[in-house]
């Protein structure tokens, strides 16, 4: 994976898709999903609306390319943590980094997944819901193996609980973004150990 890949941009230069990939997360997420039109995506990326339908059938499949494009990347992101060589303990840390360093730098990105699933077609819906059950069970395995006692069902609630905790930095701009981000690794940390 280049060093510059986004969860929307694969490589050096955005092409145009990626473009309007990333200027419609960021209206998706200020103004909601039915809030934006395809005119405003259009306007954002220096084109008219019309001309998006050369590179997206509608804002439907921006959307569904969007959130595929995010949960594929926790997931492959995820997968080459627990990858690596070292211990239970290092591995959870690196999980948690990993997400942690995603949130802060895509506040729009964790802001459209959190409220859009339910404004995808069924198919991309079933394709987005698949690629994070198989994120959520990367964690469960890695917190399975670093807090002892904990069961499968305890420690897919705890991930799911870390998600909450580390998506709500959209919510919480108190700190500065390495502060921040020390504090949400101690806390998740700290969360997923108590839950043996």
């Amino acid at each position: 994976m280049p060093a510059n890949t986004t969860p929307l941009v694969n490589g050096e230069k955005a092409n145009r898709r990626e473009q309007i990939m990333t200027a419609a997360a960021e209206l998706f997420a200020h103004h909601g999903f039915h809030g934006v039109g395809i005119d405003d995506i259009g306007a954002a990326v220096g084109i008219s609306g019309p001309a998006l339908y050369r590179h997206f059938r509608s804002k439907d499949a921006i959307l569904g390319e969007m959130l595929n494009s995010i949960s594929q990347f926790l997931l492959d992101g995820g997968t080459a943590r627990v990858a690596h060589d070292g211990g239970p303990d290092e591995v959870l840390a690196a999980l948690v980094a990993f997400h942690v360093d995603f949130a802060l730098a895509h506040p729009a990105l964790i802001t459209v997944q959190e409220r859009n699933l339910g404004n995808l077609t069924d198919h991309d819906r079933k394709q987005v819901r698949g690629l994070q059950r198989r994120y959520v069970e990367v964690w469960v395995r890695a917190i399975s193996a670093a807090v002892p006692g904990v069961g499968e069902r305890q420690a897919r609630s705890a991930a799911h609980a870390v998600f909450g905790l580390i998506n709500s930095t959209p919510y919480n701009r108190h700190l500065g973004d390495e502060e921040l981000a020390e504090l949400l690794g101690r806390l998740a940390l700290g969360a997923l150990h108590a839950a043996r």
